[in-house]
């Protein structure tokens, strides 16, 4: 029952927070969950693959009337990432069948995020002084969804903070703008990444009421997390996600030290 209230606690506060700044939450709930190791690797990227997706759901319901949503560039980023889903789905069943454990697959999957949350982190920092683009069409945008899908699928973050800097640099997205389109590729990145894993039968052994209770979390931070988006600043929006991003590196690093030793 602690183990249950506890996990509720952190999907709650990281759908919430994640929600806001548009990097899905699970980006959050992996490492964390990682950190404190009560759940096998593969459990945990599952589970908060289906946390995230819940949080998705209702996020995208929410603020589909809100005028930020920008479809003609989300869709063909969203379709990529559904199709990188899968194949990233099936690069960690890969990994995971080379190295026969789940401990180094923990470990790689932290080496990756961080490396990838380092490079979010100096490329917000500098991004005043860095000239964005205006991509269109449906191919560039389908080919940047891809390979985002492929990245937050085996990483099993949902979608995570990659995200946002790729809509910042390739279609000059503000912070807020970009979070809603961001969930809504998260949304379909992860439903396909799920649908994988049932057809597949690549689902791992997990607790019913872990479940139940992230699941339930991921969906209250979502319904919380719409609803504060449209109180809060494009500043202040920035200087959560920063602070985000900051934690979310030294989880990375705590989690790859650990399960390298």
């Amino acid at each position: 029952m602690m183990k249950t209230a506890l996990v509720f606690v952190i999907c709650f506060a990281a759908s919430s927070i994640g929600g806001i700044c548009g990097i899905g939450g699970g980006v959050v709930i992996k490492p964390l969950l990682d950190s404190i190791d009560i759940m096998p690797v593969s459990t945990v990227s599952f589970l908060s693959g289906l946390t995230v997706l819940a949080m998705a759901c209702l996020n995208v319901l929410k603020n589909r009337k809100g005028g930020e949503m920008d479809a003609a560039r989300s869709v063909p980023l969203g379709i990529g990432a559904a199709i990188g889903g899968i194949v990233g789905k099936q690069i960690f069943s890969s990994l995971k069948s080379t190295l026969n454990a789940d401990r180094p697959v923990g470990a790689v999957q932290a080496l990756v995020l961080g490396l990838l949350i380092l490079g979010t982190l100096l490329y917000v920092l500098n991004k005043t002084r860095i000239p964005t683009k205006n991509v269109k069409g449906i191919t560039a945008p389908g080919l940047i969804g891809l390979a985002l899908g492929v990245c937050s699928s085996f990483l099993g973050i949902g979608g995570g903070p990659m995200n946002l800097a790729v809509l910042y640099f390739f279609f000059s997205m503000d912070t807020k703008k970009a979070a809603v389109n961001s969930i809504l590729i998260i949304l379909l990145s992860q439903l396909a990444s799920l649908l994988f894993s049932l057809l597949t039968g690549a689902v791992p052994a997990f607790s019913w009421s872990i479940l139940a209770a992230m699941v339930l979390a991921g969906a209250a931070g979502g319904l919380l997390s719409a609803h504060l988006h449209k109180k809060l600043s494009v500043h202040l929006t920035d200087r959560l996600f920063i602070s985000l991003l900051i934690v979310i590196f030294a989880l990375c690093v705590y989690n790859a030290v650990r399960l390298l030793a």
